[in-house]
């Protein structure tokens, strides 16, 4: 990220461009835009929704709306001007011409909180490879990010211009490699996947909004320290830690990164691994801040990226994973919108009510879970040498033993018989053991 963005002081404009239809309501947009900026340490100096009723191709706002954004901005002293919405490069330079600040796009913007915020390799890749597509059309600019070692990859900062047709050059090789490392990655974690899948642990994956809470429960339930602000996007790669739920001895809990509403195209195509874990899930849980006014909205984005990964059929609008609606933050409601939910959320198998800070709720919560994962389990029957210690002991640990008694097999010696349930995954275990 560039070094003048932290601490800078921002005007955030959310364009309401006569037309077109967004997801969310303006209010809803612009607490957005605010949250994103927050996010990466820049100071809102003030913020506004602007109607815009013709797109100029040169600017975007028109004459008099520039200006009155160049007086905003000298009257609230920002440095930077913040435009929730696409600038092609054009307007981006223009606009910094027109108010002698530099600005940045919405894509810009979640690119440098991807930059600051990914952790693994997988996660620098797909963020860096996501920047030089964006970059590469707007090399009026300097890029310095190959010249890190890690952190953000932003151009808030840099040091100027450059020899563009040389940068274009190692723009594509850089790519190119990216691309193949990135490949390699992917391979690597299909075959730790493979391996999971065998192990063979089921996999709960927590998947929401951003900002919704998910690290805040992934942190309750594992005893976690992954990293949970109050801020958009504070989680971007996979972490999976091992749980143990009732009848289930134990499980894998994935956290995963936030959705949000009108994602980038740049960033769709490069994050779309990041949530491939989610396809491998045995359950997914859906987890939403409740007290959010537009957790309607939001509930819907979740469950387009759902339907774009095919976890839901787009035809019959059915999963193929069961899905959990966990509505967290129930300790954020009002008295009258909490009486309202509790009556919907008691009619539905598929909701539980929690609060990942306070801890309400929870209990109940892994107690539905452990049901949903052992409702597919059934009932077999196991002869077992009686010597075979190991295999007596993991049936005891595993399965849920209905009877057991001792016989005696012509030729085989004694054994034991078990009378045992077990899901598919135990089944799947106990027959490698």
């Amino acid at each position: 990220m560039g070094e003048v963005s932290r601490g800078a002081r921002a005007l955030v404009i959310c364009p309401d461009i006569r037309g077109v239809s967004y997801d969310l309501d303006a209010d809803s947009r612009l607490q957005e835009a605010e949250g994103l900026a927050l996010a990466i340490g820049i100071v809102i100096a003030d913020s506004l929704t602007l109607p815009v009723r013709e797109v100029k191709p040169n600017l975007l706002f028109g004459a008099g709306q520039v200006e009155n954004i160049r007086i905003a901005c000298e009257q609230h002293e920002a440095e930077l001007l913040v435009v929730d919405g696409a600038l092609s490069p054009i307007q981006q330079r223009n606009l910094e011409e027109k108010l002698g600040r530099k600005v940045i796009d919405r894509t810009g913007l979640i690119l440098e909180i991807f930059g600051e915020r990914a952790a693994t390799a997988e996660g620098r890749l797909q963020v860096e490879l996501a920047h030089l597509d964006y970059q590469q059309s707007r090399l009026v600019r300097s890029w310095t990010h190959l010249e890190r070692q890690r952190g953000g990859f932003g151009f808030l900062g840099g040091p100027g211009e450059t020899q563009i047709e040389a940068d274009r050059r190692m723009i594509r090789q850089r790519m190119a490699r990216l691309k193949k490392e990135l490949e390699q990655v992917r391979k690597t974690r299909g075959l730790h996947r493979e391996r999971r899948e065998r192990a063979p642990w089921p996999v709960v994956a927590l998947v929401g909004y951003t900002n919704a809470g998910k690290s805040t429960l992934f942190n309750r339930l594992t005893g976690s320290d992954v990293m949970a602000e109050d801020l958009l996007f504070a989680t971007l790669d996979p972490t999976m830690r091992s749980i143990s739920l009732p009848g289930v001895e134990k499980a894998i809990l994935s956290d995963t990164v936030g959705f949000i509403s009108d994602l980038p195209t740049q960033l769709v195509a490069a994050f779309r691994a990041t949530l491939e874990e989610v396809t491998a899930a045995d359950i997914i849980c859906h987890v939403r801040d409740i007290s959010n006014p537009s957790s309607e909205a939001q509930k819907a984005q979740v469950l387009k990226v759902l339907t774009d990964l095919e976890v839901i059929d787009a035809e019959e609008g059915v999963s193929t994973i069961p899905i959990l609606e966990v509505w967290n933050k129930w300790d954020l409601l009002d008295e009258d919108r909490a009486v309202k939910l509790e009556g919907l959320a008691h009619d539905a198998d598929d909701v539980v009510r929690v609060s990942a800070l306070t801890g309400e709720g929870v209990p109940e919560f892994l107690e539905k879970l452990g049901i949903m994962l052992t409702a597919k389990a059934s009932v077999r029957e196991f002869e077992v040498s009686a010597s075979d210690g190991r295999r007596i002991a993991w049936l005891h640990a595993h399965g849920e033993i209905l009877s057991e008694e001792s016989v005696e097999v012509e030729g085989a010696g004694p054994k034991r018989r078990f009378k045992v349930r077990l899901n598919p995954k135990e089944l799947g275990q106990f027959e490698t053991l």
